[in-house]
């Protein structure tokens, strides 16, 4: 394991950065799979608490994966196709990545009670706006996409947080 918190947080955000541009560009099962050998170097290399944190990862996946279903089963997200009936692989293979981060990268965003509530509105739809930039998302009806984004961040990325605290408090440290 990396001793020094600063290069374990780069690193974290690196690859963070790497897996979601992989996803997004190359969307589909082999990008998610690449996302499964980021997460195993991360649980490898970067992680204190390896089994809290997979079950933490695993849990904000599926959390994840199921806010992005219900976007794609109400318009609010489009593959292309309009056909979606599951969340497509490699979006949980971002939810995944990005779930690495809060104990790491992200950690300082717990700093003020506040904070989350005002960066995740912003950060996440911003980040399924540039994903359609690139090809791998519409979004049908933007103005009504990006606030509906924002308003499930607003709830997921909070409650993310506070499982994290609750159920794996040593991954808030």
């Amino acid at each position: 394991m990396i001793q020094s918190d600063t290069v374990r947080n780069t690193i974290n955000f690196v690859l963070f950065q790497v897996g979601w541009f992989i996803c997004v560009l190359y969307p589909g099962l082999s990008a998610a799979g690449f996302v499964v050998l980021l997460v195993a170097f991360h649980l490898a290399f970067i992680s204190r608490h390896r089994l809290a944190e997979l079950q933490f990862i695993g849990a904000g996946a599926v959390l994840g994966g199921l806010l992005d279903g219900i976007w794609f089963q109400t318009g609010i997200l489009d593959d292309g196709t309009g056909s979606v009936e599951l969340t497509p692989v490699w979006l949980v293979g971002i939810w995944a990545i990005f779930m690495t981060t809060l104990s790491h990268s992200l950690s300082w965003i717990s700093s003020r009670a506040w904070l989350p509530f005002v960066c995740a509105p912003v950060a996440g739809p911003f980040a399924y706006w540039s994903a359609s930039k690139l090809g791998a998302v519409e979004l049908p009806d933007l103005t009504l996409s990006l606030l509906a984004l924002a308003a499930g961040w607003l709830v997921v990325f909070p409650a993310l947080l506070y499982l994290r605290k609750v159920l794996y408090p040593e991954l808030a440290r």
